[in-house]
């Protein structure tokens, strides 16, 4: 027996899609090896963050582990990955 309370949600593909392409993260750990300022620099120069968000971000690693950096579809994600990687940070994709 059905719940009337209980409906039924859809989404449209459009709906669907628009999540499937955001739903990938950049996560940055923290290392033994980078410095604040290289960090703080990679951050502002690849992502455009100021240097108080990146400040910011760079002390949650610190006492977190890690932060999530950025947000978008995979292949956006892969590429800032790459980069990011390549001037020597931690990075992976969620």
């Amino acid at each position: 027996m059905s719940n009337p309370a209980v409906q039924e949600e859809t989404f449209t593909l459009e709906e669907i899609l628009a999540v499937a392409r955001n739903s990938h993260r950049l996560i940055l750990w923290n290392d033994d090896i980078n410095t604040f300022d290289h960090v703080i620099y990679c951050l502002m120069k690849y992502l455009d963050y100021t240097e108080y968000q990146a400040e910011q971000i760079a002390w949650k690693v610190h006492n977190e582990g890690k932060c999530a950096i950025l947000e978008g579809s995979y292949t956006e994600i892969e590429v800032y990955r790459k980069i990011l990687k390549g001037e020597g940070l931690t990075v992976s994709v969620e």
